[in-house]
């Protein structure tokens, strides 16, 4: 079984921000968004709905 090569999407694309009313923080990219307890979860978080539409974030 072939597997397809993901298309690197750079990090430049990926918004993330403070949720009003919450201690939390979002990204989102394409789309998809993530939430997460600190920037570097909520975007760590984005890589599996990313990875179903083809794509990975490139460092």
């Amino acid at each position: 079984m072939k597997t397809k090569a993901l298309k690197k999407i750079s990090s430049k694309k990926v918004t993330v921000f403070k949720v009003r009313n919450r201690r939390s923080y979002a990204a989102i990219c394409m789309g998809n968004l993530c939430e997460g307890s600190s920037p570097k979860q909520a975007i760590a978080r984005l890589y599996h709905p990313l990875r179903r539409m083809g794509y990975e974030l490139a460092n």
